[in-house]
């Protein structure tokens, strides 16, 4: 659009249309090298919004999506950990809590590798960056190459992945756990109240609430909660950020269904620049096991999440919400795939030396990422004195969904998830309008409160392509229309009331209209390949096949119109366009955010 209102972009669409609003919503919340998820509740840059941001912006600018996601990068730490706000330092400290003064990154941080001239928070989000990455890049694979901008991207991804996967496994199990609840995106989610009870919360007036300035405080969480919040955060953040001394570990669903996605499509990247993608897909498909192994309960027909340093949940029963372990960890098909952590470290360096990821062993022997051994022996493996074990959480939460976008899922398992999500606890294609993010009959259940009922569109956008994967094409057309319709009839809203789609929270919301611009361009797109690139069980033609096929496509002529009037800087060759090295424009100008 130009600021006269004149739409440039993409001519062929109508004045007013859902697509041309949400264009508006995205470019009313551009900051110049980011997107705000709002301006009012959540001015900085958060990690998992920009990565949704970044595959609805690949439709209007390709070479937008690509600094979206290189601005986030560009704050990453040396340790790997791609942190779950950028702060923009324009932004008043009293305008968002918790602020820099109170994360302290460039100082807590140090031993960590937090970057000093970006302050950031010190803990992170759900990984859907490879994945969106790989995407960005499918958009206009010309401007990609000639950016390099897979090539600057992959070791980066490839450090965030090899953090989580060895400095976050606090379970021993093969998957990533999250130490706060801020960290799985779904923060105020009913599954957090069990673990979260042992924490002692901080006192009331040694912090205030700035989200209550912008929404009421019916919708979001209690008091008590954000107490225990702040409590979590100050101690990770007085133990410099050191991994596995914390009160709270819980390895959940969506985030490591994520990690796994990820994982595929960094196998699709490397392809891409020229090595072998074979080992992180195997590396991906043990991780799938390593899910059903530890995360499945059959009995219950979905996945829940384990709180690590947890007791027994319930006692004793082979049945129900999780006694269900032992069947799982016996069950020929799903067990006998047990992640093995040597294993994929073997194969991550082989990988690594090949082609274009030989920078990855020299980001291994030297900086902050060679403290993997340090954290191994100390503070990441405190953990080992605590159960390993743990236990499943009887809580059903839209998480336990959303392993549906994973390719090598079990058949069986991928068809009770289907008849899950339409049963009476999530009432999708019936009650529900869309998925809420909480069981319907659950006793925490609220339509209105923050993660605890009401529904997300970026959940229900994995759920439409999950279903699309598995072969459920009515389902996830069905979904896709409700999306668009609520997307369009809440004005963007942030999330909704599942039953009647009234607006929650914030209006205009960048990941609403971002993935409602992603379903409008490509209602079909996982009908023949998974959002990875990989193929899925029936054989259908993996996506990697077909690049050469649009090594032609070129922007359109609208996107660098839609560039030019916004300002996006022109494409430019790799040679000119450094935003990897410490000190480029996209590490000391990023603006960033995270929910809390």
């Amino acid at each position: 659009m130009t600021h006269s209102g004149a739409h440039v972009y993409d001519p062929d669409r109508p004045a007013g249309s859902l697509h041309l609003r949400a264009a508006r919503v995205l470019e009313g919340n551009w900051t110049g090298t980011s997107t705000v998820p709002s301006h009012g509740l959540y001015p900085h840059q958060w990690s998992w919004d920009s990565a949704f941001i970044a595959i609805g912006l690949r439709h209007l600018s390709p070479l937008r999506a690509q600094t979206e996601l290189e601005t986030l990068l560009g704050a990453q730490w040396g340790d790997g950990r791609i942190p779950h706000i950028v702060f923009n330092p324009s932004v008043p400290l009293d305008a968002y809590f918790p602020s820099p003064d109170f994360w302290r990154s460039s100082t807590a941080g140090r031993a960590a590798g937090a970057p000093r001239t970006v302050q950031t928070s010190g803990i992170v989000q759900p990984p859907v960056h490879a994945l969106a990455a790989w995407l960005v890049h499918q958009a206009d694979p010309g401007l990609s190459r000639s950016r390099s901008f897979l090539s600057r991207m992959y070791p980066r991804l490839a450090a965030w992945h090899r953090y989580l996967l060895h400095r976050r496994d606090l379970g021993g199990g093969g998957l990533a756990s999250v130490v706060h609840p801020w960290e799985q995106g779904m923060d105020n989610s009913p599954c957090w109240d069990a673990p979260l009870s042992r924490v002692t919360p901080a006192a009331p007036l040694s912090f205030r609430r700035a989200d209550l300035d912008h929404g009421s405080a019916e919708d979001r969480p209690t008091d008590l909660d954000y107490g225990r919040y702040v409590r979590l955060a100050t101690d990770y953040r007085d133990g410099g950020y050191a991994d596995g001394a914390g009160e709270f570990a819980v390895e959940d669903p969506a985030f490591n269904a994520l990690l796994i996605a990820s994982e595929h499509a960094l196998a699709a990247i490397a392809q891409e620049l020229g090595a072998a993608g074979t080992a992180r897909h195997a590396r991906a498909e043990r991780l799938t096991a390593a899910l059903v192994e530890r995360l499945w309960d059959p009995a219950e027909g979905m996945f829940f999440c384990r709180d690590v340093y947890g007791g027994d949940v319930r006692d004793g029963g082979e049945n129900g919400a999780l006694g269900s372990e032992r069947h799982s960890a016996e069950s020929g098909a799903h067990g006998s795939e047990r992640c093995s952590r040597s294993d994929a470290l073997a194969l991550e360096q082989r990988s690594a030396e090949s082609g274009a990821h030989a920078s990855e062993r020299h980001s291994r022997q030297s900086g902050a990422l060679g403290s993997e051994r340090r954290s191994r022996q100390s503070g990441a493996h405190s953990s080992e004195q605590r159960s390993r074990t743990g236990a499943l959480i009887p809580e059903r939460s839209v998480a336990g969904l959303l392993p549906l976008i994973l390719p090598a899922l079990p058949r069986d398992i991928a068809a009770t998830l289907v008849r899950t999500a339409g049963g009476p606890h999530f009432g999708l294609g019936g009650v529900a309008r869309l998925a809420p993010s909480y069981d319907l009959t659950g006793h925490a259940f609220d339509p209105h409160r923050y993660w605890r009922g009401p529904a997300w569109f970026n959940t229900n956008w994995l759920l439409e392509r999950g279903l699309r994967l598995h072969g459920e094409h009515g389902r996830a057309e069905e979904l896709r229309a409700a999306l668009l319709e609520t997307a369009d009839a809440s004005g963007f809203a942030e999330y909704v009331d599942p039953y009647t789609g009234e607006a929650c929270g914030a209006l205009g919301f960048s990941w609403t209209a971002a993935l409602t611009l992603d379903l409008l361009h490509e209602p079909a797109g996982a009908d023949r390949a998974d959002l990875t690139g990989r193929a899925d069980q029936a054989g259908r033609t993996d996506r990697t096949d077909r690049t050469d096929q649009s090594t032609q496509v070129v922007s359109h002529p609208g996107r660098r119109a839609f560039d030019n009037v916004h300002g996006t800087p022109p494409h430019t060759s790799h040679a000119s366009h450094t935003p990897h090295t410490p000190h480029s424009s996209f590490e000391t100008g990023a603006k960033g955010g995270d929910r809390g």
